[in-house]
């Protein structure tokens, strides 16, 4: 959500490694806080008792500046988010959950794929959600950092979702930036969308996947999404020339694609269907003119707004269409060293602990231990040393160990 940073991505973000004692809130800050949550109906009781024994945690400041959506290749971003773990994974929820996400597109108009692909890339399906105090990490980024003004409105609702019993203080963990439950729903995303899937009487994001689910569905509905659209399409270029008008903000309707030359990678024309000569559609070029192109719909705007990155949007986007049994995308990425699925960076620990390099645990997520190990091997090999690892580390270890 474009209010919500980009932030539900755990399998993404590494340990960054700093060693900060935590500190107490200052106190003008909390003085400035408590007279917000007042004004927005917090009984000043309530939050003395929230706040009274929270203390900042100063490397959350470190996190704030580091969002791998923004940063990896996207080669990189969509290997691990859109592997093929993730799709089998997903295939089984559409089965377990099928009546319920029936029911749910049937109120919503959103299709079950794009559904579970978001709790696919926000929580790997309800298994990652966060283990951070709410309350603790908002009240930090509240008074510390910058985008203060937004966190404190995050943590005035996080404190009126406790205030009202939704959940229980010990239960309300998240990221480290605020977001909570099974699709990472930010508190005032909670207070303004969450919806009660099973009807339980309870909108209960965090243990309950059908509200989780529902909550989702509600929030695309609301953001625009069009029944029976599609979110795009991958597209080749009449060239490998770029095209003069690029890029999500710059819409054309069909007919200008069309007179442009370009064309669906799969043959069929791009007026087909419910898509017309003057349906909008923007041309998003995330790796350039030599990778893969795709004509973006309004649905994907929808998409885009539950976490404002391109790359974001298009790994829901792919995921959903996997989902669906689409292949993966026609067009190469203009790289020589792809990206690794999180079954191939688990590998890449496990050679590295066979090195004897001390990287903790094999989880799939390449933090700071795994990425001074992986600069340690590519000096051995003679590769670039630069902490990044992709296929060609992967290759070279493999070989490396083979031979011993």
């Amino acid at each position: 959500m474009k209010k919500r940073l980009a932030i539900g991505l755990f399998t993404l973000i590494p340990t960054l490694g700093w060693a900060v004692d935590d500190v107490s809130l200052p106190a003008d800050c909390v003085t400035k806080l408590r007279t917000q949550a007042i004004e927005a109906g917090v009984t000043g009781d309530f939050f003395d008792a929230t706040l009274s024994t929270v203390q900042a945690k100063p490397e959350l400041l470190e996190k704030l500046n580091y969002q791998p959506e923004f940063k990896l290749p996207i080669w990189d971003y969509l290997a691990s988010l859109v592997d093929e773990e993730r799709v089998r994974d997903g295939q089984v929820m559409l089965i377990q959950y099928k009546a319920a996400l029936e029911q749910i597109s049937r109120t919503y108009g959103v299709d079950p794929e794009t559904i579970v692909a978001v709790w696919g890339v926000e929580s790997n399906y309800g298994q990652n959600t966060g283990g951070r105090d709410i309350v603790e990490s908002l009240a930090t980024l509240s008074c510390m950092g910058r985008r203060q003004s937004f966190f404190s409105k995050e943590l005035v609702a996080a404190i009126k979702i406790l205030e009202s019993g939704d959940f229980e203080r010990d239960l309300f963990k998240g990221s480290w930036a605020g977001a909570f439950g099974q699709t990472q729903f930010m508190p005032t995303t909670f207070l303004r969308l969450a919806r009660d899937g099973d009807n339980d009487g309870k909108r209960n994001l965090i243990t309950n996947a059908i509200d989780a689910l529902a909550s989702t569905a509600h929030f695309l509905q609301k953001a625009g999404w069009r029944p029976g659209e599609v979110w795009g399409f991958e597209v080749a270029l009449r060239n490998a020339t770029e095209p003069a008008v690029v890029g999500r903000r710059s819409p054309k309707d069909m007919s200008y694609w069309v007179a442009q030359g370009i064309r669906r990678v799969d043959g069929r024309p791009l007026i087909a269907g419910n898509i017309t000569a003057n349906t909008d559609a923007a041309l998003l070029l995330p790796a350039g003119p030599t990778g893969p192109a795709f004509l973006l719909l309004n649905n994907f705007k929808a998409i885009y707004s539950y976490n404002a990155s391109e790359s974001y949007g298009l790994a829901i986007a792919h995921l959903s269409d996997r989902l669906r049994g689409a292949a993966l995308f026609q067009t190469p990425w203009p790289t020589d060293d792809p990206g690794l699925s999180r079954a191939e960076k688990r590998e890449i620990q496990t050679r590295l602990l066979r090195r004897g390099h001390d990287i903790g645990v094999v989880d799939g997520a390449l933090g700071s231990r795994s990425r001074a190990a992986i600069e340690l091997e590519q000096a051995r090999l003679g590769h670039p040393v630069n902490g990044r690892a992709g296929q060609r580390l992967l290759e070279a270890l493999r070989n490396s160990q083979s031979a011993q």
